[in-house]
């Protein structure tokens, strides 16, 4: 168990999808952005969903993914719609 395990929304699944695509701290997350981070584990789980965009978001913010504000919601699902695998 690492460090991204600790952070709000994220389990342990998802620490290591973020560890395969080269993600292993939170500063690292911070860089890279959410929607870089979701299209890289995107690139190894086609199943990436839009509730993994955004538990990454309010993992970045330090919140749960539900309190996240609506447009932030909404720019994120409209960039979800735009790149997911159909």
């Amino acid at each position: 168990m690492g460090e991204l395990v600790k952070l709000p929304n994220i389990g342990k699944a998802v620490e290591e999808q973020l560890n395969q695509t080269g993600i292993f701290t939170q500063e690292d997350l911070k860089s890279v952005g959410a929607k870089n981070a979701w299209l890289k584990i995107q690139g190894i789980d086609e199943s990436a969903c839009i509730h993994r965009l955004l538990a990454l978001e309010g993992a970045i913010r330090g919140v749960k993914k539900t309190a996240l504000p609506d447009d932030v919601k909404a720019d994120l699902k409209e960039f979800y719609r735009r790149h997911k695998k159909k």
